[in-house]
């Protein structure tokens, strides 16, 4: 079945760095787009970016533009998202996600917490 495992969250300072994966099992990862949301806590889920097939990203939101950097390894059936100089409202948890034949399918999330 499709699985999507998100790692590399954590604690990290303001201006600090994390690169989160997400690897997907269940499916032909190469032929779908593939998508980062953020869930902050007492918000709602949002998006962050989309990668397509060729690794193209696209629909950065506008708080992340210039920060973020999402990328995929066809070949490792993984997705990234690179976050660079990381601010106390990125706190939240990232999902990574995807859509097969209609229904969206969704990680379990990675905390991500921005705090000095």
């Amino acid at each position: 079945q499709v699985q999507l495992v998100e790692s590399g969250g954590g604690l990290v300072q303001p201006g600090g760095s994390l690169r989160l994966s997400c690897a997907a099992t269940g499916f032909t990862f190469s032929m779908y787009f593939m998508s980062w949301y953020r869930q902050a806590p007492g918000k709602e889920r949002v998006m962050v970016v989309g990668v397509f097939t060729t690794g193209a990203s696209a629909n950065y939101a506008d708080s992340v533009k210039g920060r973020f950097t999402a990328s995929r390894d066809n070949a490792k059936s993984t997705v990234y998202l690179q976050m660079n100089n990381l601010k106390p409202e990125d706190t939240a948890v990232y999902y990574c996600s995807t859509v097969i034949s209609g229904r969206r399918y969704w990680g379990q999330g990675t905390q991500v917490t921005v705090s000095s």
